[in-house]
């Protein structure tokens, strides 16, 4: 299914977009050494609900995971990329942690996520690791807009992900969002440019680069959810929720800047 918003629906949107945004910055101000995995999940619960937003992840329960997911929000730590399980774990000084976020707020959906190294003790990889997603993600919106096609989001990911040395796995990638969480169509992070579905003005889009430092290997974790690196590197991933414009596409999910 692909929807497409109209021009009335766009506020609603970015109302999503925003909380969504809010709620991961926030997160990633208190997310901190000793910060247990679980804590995390129970503040998002909080600040969604009191939002009167509603969780895209804890009734979900798709093929490819032991659903339903049963917490609100997916916490990857080092090899973990995709779908952390939120667990009983607390955080140590130079974890890698990605936080990925999905809810619904007046019926539309935004999606988001970030990653970030816990305390002070960052290495040189993974901050290079986390830029890298962040600059394809920037240039996979860069190209989106009226006209371009699915493909040129891909391929203009890919050659960031690719030229900075990074494996790529196509199995899991952007997608669209409108009233779900996972719609089409499927934006993997590479592909052939003039490719595939042609952008239109109300489409929704979340575009999420993730790689894996030295492999394009996944393996599913004990608990059925969370996915990680096959060889046990560090992992990346950056994600916004874009709206294709009759001017280009604009970001959803951009978190407020930072007071002075």
């Amino acid at each position: 299914m692909i929807e497409i918003l109209s021009p009335s629906e766009l506020p609603r949107a970015r109302r999503t977009g925003a909380l969504v945004a809010g709620i991961l910055q926030s997160l990633r101000d208190r997310a901190t050494v000793g910060t247990n995995l679980l804590e995390i999940d129970r503040w998002a619960r909080a600040m969604i609900l009191e939002a009167g937003a509603v969780s895209c992840y804890v009734d979900y329960a798709p093929s490819f995971g032991r659903g339903p997911f049963g917490h609100y929000i997916c916490t990857s730590v080092n090899d973990a990329v995709l779908h952390g399980l939120p667990h009983d774990r607390t955080l140590a000084d130079g974890d890698l942690l990605t936080l990925d976020l999905a809810v619904s707020l007046d019926g539309v959906v935004a999606d988001s996520a970030i990653s970030f190294v816990v305390g002070g003790s960052a290495r040189p990889a993974d901050a290079a690791m986390i830029a890298a997603t962040e600059r394809a993600l920037a240039a996979g919106i860069a190209a989106a807009g009226p006209g371009a096609r699915v493909g040129d989001l891909s391929h203009a990911i890919g050659t960031v992900l690719s030229a900075e040395g990074y494996p790529i796995n196509t199995q899991f990638g952007g997608h669209g969002v409108g009233s779900t969480m996972h719609q089409d169509p499927h934006v993997a992070n590479s592909g052939r440019p003039g490719r595939g579905y042609p952008l239109r003005p109300g489409l929704l889009l979340a575009l999420e680069p993730w790689v894996m430092a030295d492999t394009a290997e996944l393996v599913t974790d004990a608990d059925g959810w969370t996915l990680r690196s096959a060889t046990g590197c560090r992992t990346a991933h950056s994600e916004h929720t874009i709206a294709i414009t009759e001017d280009g596409a604009e970001i959803l999910t951009l978190p407020e800047p930072a007071a002075r």
